[in-house]
């Protein structure tokens, strides 16, 4: 059966509903990971730096109204950059010269404009500086106070607790993803159960399915298949009453007409008109074996109930081969085709009787009609890689490979074959086989000329 063929879908949009909520649970996670992460980045960042602010200014009047004046104590750069300490820098009333800093390697002149102000003092890293100006004292003597913290270290401290509040939501991702793995796992089991009653289906007798175990959101989806399913059913039906009904009405005619040539053969006079009336008389033939064949296939079709008395039973394959050899004896011998059989195993199927005749009956009937005249059909019965098989081989002109893939399909018949069969009989022969576990194979003969059907028989159930 040809399918249709189906792409990986685009990225952001795969085949696959577990991929795809995956895909954006993932996404969804990972953006709120970071809509959290930058809030408190902005928000705890306003918080730091009014917080640190307010300590500047503290300290900034702890030595400006210090009496005595009081000197601030030395510090390293490690200590104003690591640790965010504060640089307290003394100036003369007049802000001109620097008396006392507790860095002195951080030159920032006393700003102009008292109050908080962001100084600069160069393109490298930890260059800015967050300054707090304290106002002119109320003596004239009075020295000017300037404190100074590094800008990075406020960064950094609240990026650190940013990435902190964004952290649970990070961690909590592979917990999200093996709960909703899951939970749609177990919602699939439902959709598996579905398909597989779709997979078990008899093509001859859909039946609808069940909507106890479908979601609510694919019983839609499923309530339409059952219309279908129903509408299928009736177009079967209605085809199959049509078959039975065209061939029960023609069958009646046919054998009078039958009988009316065989009546007449004996007024025949000799010559043109004898070929002419064989001529007739094997079109009428023709005609009464296809509608038998139509009337057989619409039994197939049938559903399964409606072959409550084709119970299966135990069947020696060497003994329905034998019958069915003995009942085409006749056939053979009008083509004057020499047919044999061989068993060389005990071979067992539990199966309607009727049904595998109708298998082997099919297949060595095709094998007589295409052995040319005077030419050999033999019947096998042997086994091949421990496993029995029946096999039909003819001498005839065998099928081409373009078409022994289609030799199965009703009414095809091989370009060029002879005229006189149906091309029902491999339908009708594989339809029966596959009913009941058994495999036909075709394919044509390497030591010579013709064409070999292979039976595969089904294994004999344990005991």
């Amino acid at each position: 059966m040809n399918g249709v063929s189906r792409g990986p879908g685009r990225w952001w949009r795969p085949r696959s509903l577990r991929t795809q909520l995956l895909f954006w649970l993932i996404t969804l996670h990972l953006g709120a990971a970071v809509l959290t992460a930058w809030f408190s980045f902005v928000a705890y960042g306003n918080l730091v730096h009014n917080a640190l602010d307010d300590q500047m200014r503290l300290v900034a009047e702890s030595y400006a109204g210090s009496d005595p004046q009081k000197l601030p104590r030395p510090m390293d750069g490690e200590a104003a950059f690591s640790r965010g300490a504060f640089i307290v820098q003394i100036w003369s009333p007049d802000g001109a010269t620097l008396r006392a800093t507790s860095w002195p390697v951080l030159t920032v002149p006393l700003q102009a404009r008292p109050g908080f102000s962001d100084v600069n003092t160069g393109a490298h890293s930890g260059s800015a500086w967050r300054v707090f100006t304290a106002e002119p004292g109320s003596r004239a003597d009075q020295p000017r106070v300037q404190v100074l913290q590094n800008e990075d270290y406020r960064r950094r401290r609240a990026l650190r607790r940013a990435l902190l509040e964004g952290l649970p939501i990070t961690l909590l991702l592979p917990l999200a993803l093996l709960i909703l793995w899951i939970i749609v796992s177990a919602a699939s089991r439902s959709l598996r159960a579905v398909a597989r009653d779709v997979a078990s289906q008899d093509e001859r007798s859909p039946t609808e399915l069940s909507l106890a175990r479908v979601p609510d959101e694919i019983a839609p989806l499923v309530g339409a298949f059952n219309n279908l399913l129903s509408r299928v059913r009736s177009a079967f039906a209605t085809q199959r009453r049509f078959v039975q009904d065209a061939a029960h009405e023609l069958r009646t005619p046919m054998a009078a007409i039958g009988l009316q040539i065989e009546n007449l053969r004996a007024h025949v006079p000799a010559g043109e008109a004898t070929e002419r009336f064989n001529q007739l008389e094997a079109g009428v033939t023709r005609a009464q074996h296809l509608i038998e064949q139509l009337l057989h296939l619409s039994r197939q079709d049938a559903p399964r109930a409606g072959h409550a008395g084709h119970a299966s039973e135990r069947v020696d394959i060497e003994v329905l081969l034998r019958d069915s050899v003995s009942q085409l004896m006749v056939l053979a011998d009008a083509r004057r085709v020499d047919i044999g059989f061989e068993g060389g195993i005990a071979a067992v199927v539990f199966a309607p009787a009727a049904e595998l005749r109708s298998v082997f009956d099919n297949l060595i009937d095709n094998a007589l009609r295409y052995a040319p005249e005077g030419g050999v059909v033999d019947v096998r019965l042997h086994e091949v890689d421990g496993h029995a098989v029946v096999d039909v081989l003819d001498n005839g002109p065998g099928i081409p490979k373009e078409a022994i893939d289609r030799v199965f399909d009703r009414f095809f018949r091989v370009p060029g074959a002879a005229a006189g069969g149906s091309g029902l009989g491999l339908a009708i022969a594989r339809t029966a086989a596959e009913r009941h576990g058994l495999r036909i194979e075709l394919r044509n003969r390497t030591d010579g000329p013709g064409l070999m059907a292979r039976v595969h028989l089904p294994a004999p159930p344990a005991a």
